[in-house]
């Protein structure tokens, strides 16, 4: 019998990927599950880009492999974006690296940067994958506590009292996922120094800044942020994009480049009517946003209903696409979400699974129409 490598005995197969299997296995047996698990959303792109795809298809070059930096015109546009809503300057062609997805940076990053034994800040909760990726390429995550108390903020005094001396890189997720909580500029600031005194890359991933918050915010506008941060983007949540793939990495030169010799490896690069659609995402102006987040504000009002009926709390100040919401003290998550999988048919995310300080928590997907959400308010009232 052949083997599979010893990495493979670190991990486990994503939540999501076994869940779902359960989910559709419920769906198939006739079961009417709504699922509000996932963050996939489930709107259209904006109609230019679904245009330019389209149109790309009759150009000569779209069926060619692409460059292993993406297309000039989509660095310049993500460039154009960064500046235009965050107030950061990029240049195009040094700091700017357009990734099949952030998923894929999360890896390229780690690959480029840690060795085996070298140490890794990962916060908790936060998204599983920082913590499978850093136990693929062999280094040690060690896990920073957020709280609810704390605004699900750093505690940087804890941090301070870490041993930190075979830490390399540090994992960040402003606006946070899962809590939605919302990071002020104090932090970043408190995050670029505290990368600068220890040498620590500081990585923010930004998916969710433009859904139901009023003011994004990057890492990289931070005085000097460059020296030690990049940052994380993604046309997938912004801009209904998620199965398109479309990421981005932003930072120094010599950090792009070191992140680009693992990716030109690993991929012969990306689809140009992908690249072409996202350069018209990309400019969209603010009107796309704000219809965009009307729609998803009137399904956080539903969330917020279906989370009372569960006797749950939740911050009415959180952004993002999720509900991060409190059990009754003496629920434990796993087992709540299978009770109300079994009994109501409805599937909601454990918090567990973002790390033992998701205990306790529950997480809802906007990404259902208020038909279904106003069905699954139904089902347990």
């Amino acid at each position: 019998m052949i083997e599979a490598a010893n990495r493979l005995q670190t991990i486990d197969e994503y939540y999501f990927s076994k869940k779902l299997r359960e989910v559709n296995l419920l769906i198939a047996s006739g079961k009417p599950v709504i699922n509000l698990g996932i963050g996939s959303p489930d709107m259209q792109p904006p109609k230019k880009v679904l245009s330019a795809i389209s149109a790309s298809f009759e150009n000569p070059i779209a069926h060619k492999y692409q460059s292993y930096q993406g297309l000039p015109e989509l660095r310049d546009a993500i460039s154009r974006f960064y500046k235009a809503h965050f107030s950061v300057n990029l240049s195009p062609s040094t700091e700017v690296l357009p990734l099949m997805g952030s998923k894929e940076g999360i890896m390229h990053i780690s690959m480029a940067y840690l060795n085996e034994g070298d140490e890794v800040l990962i916060p908790n909760p936060g998204y599983p994958t920082y913590q499978s990726v850093t136990k693929l390429v062999g280094a040690k995550g060690v896990l920073y506590e957020l709280d609810e108390a704390n605004n699900w903020m750093p505690d940087f005094k804890a941090l301070e009292k870490l041993d930190l001396t075979k830490v390399k890189l540090m994992w960040v997720n402003y606006p946070h996922m899962p809590t939605g909580a919302k990071p002020s500029k104090i932090v970043f600031e408190e995050l670029v120094a505290f990368g600068k005194r220890h040498d620590i890359l500081i990585v923010n991933d930004n998916p969710y800044s433009f859904i139901l918050n009023d003011s994004p915010k990057s890492i990289l506008s931070v005085e000097g942020a460059k020296d030690v941060c990049l940052e994380l983007n993604s046309l997938s949540k912004t801009f209904n994009m998620a199965g398109w793939r479309v990421g981005m990495v932003m930072g120094a030169s010599a950090h792009i480049n070191n992140i680009l010799k693992v990716k030109s490896n690993m991929d012969s690069g990306m689809f140009y009517g992908i690249q072409k659609g996202a350069i018209e995402a990309l400019k969209c102006s603010n009107m796309w946003f704000a219809t965009l987040n009307n729609v998803y504000q009137e399904r956080r009002n539903l969330v917020w209903q279906l989370a009372d009926a569960l006797n749950c709390t939740y911050d009415k100040d959180a952004s993002g696409l999720f509900v991060w919401a409190k059990l009754p003290a003496y629920l434990k998550s796993e087992e709540f979400i299978d009770l109300v999988l079994k009994e109501n048919h409805i599937f909601i995310t454990p918090g567990t699974i973002f790390g033992t300080k998701g205990e306790g928590y529950i997480r809802f997907s906007l990404c259902a129409s208020t038909e279904v959400l106003e069905e699954a308010i139904a089902r347990v009232k």
